[in-house]
């Protein structure tokens, strides 16, 4: 099923995690938003080790964040580029939504449905385990799973343009998320990401 919870404080997750979603946060500045991001984030075809192989993703990514917010994830490091302004911006007004604080920024551009990211968690050893991970959609609308590790237990929804959805708690240690592919969506995405990198 599909949710949109009226209200950005509802945990909307049955169990083992904590999981929250606004879909408008947004929505008044998110095609200003992602026509910014487009035009100015140093966008890169991602890189994966998978079996021992390189392989280049369609999807583009790229990795903000401060100076030691250094990421590793697929067998690839990442280190981070300087913030934008406009990251700043955006960075600022979730921060101040959500309570937390974050010190780097995973983008992700999917040009169309045919990209998406597989069953996975965000429970590297450099995130914070339980910290708080807000994740921004710009663009298409594009459906987001969950699954329990253990249970039989799945959440779907549907991520609108300029929509926010924060993780934290035992999420990434209990559930799955996806983005699933899907052949109904003909335009570009943009995601944001912000974590708190563990800097030594």
């Amino acid at each position: 099923m599909d949710l949109f919870p009226p209200d950005f404080c509802k945990n909307i997750l049955p169990l083992d995690g904590e999981l929250y979603y606004h879909p408008t946060y947004f929505s008044e500045l998110a095609d200003n938003y992602y026509e910014t991001l487009l035009e100015e984030i140093a966008w890169k075809n991602d890189e994966i080790i998978l079996l021992g192989k390189r392989i280049i993703t369609k999807r583009k990514t790229a990795w903000y964040g401060e100076p030691n917010a250094i990421y590793k994830y697929s067998g690839v490091v990442h280190t981070p580029l300087q913030w934008t302004i406009n990251l700043l911006n955006i960075k600022e007004l979730v921060e101040l939504h959500t309570g937390s604080v974050y010190n780097s920024c995973l983008l992700n551009l999917y040009h169309d449905g045919s990209e998406g990211m597989g069953w996975h968690s965000d429970n590297e050893k450099e995130l914070e385990a339980g910290y708080s991970i807000a994740s921004l959609s710009f663009g298409a609308e594009r459906n987001f799973v969950f699954k329990h590790n253990h249970l039989n237990q799945k959440l779907d929804i549907l991520l609108q343009n300029g929509s926010l959805l924060e993780m934290k708690g035992a999420i990434q240690q209990r559930w799955k998320h996806a983005l699933p592919k899907t052949k109904r969506v003909n335009s570009p995405r943009i995601n944001l990401t912000f974590r708190k990198i563990q800097i030594n």
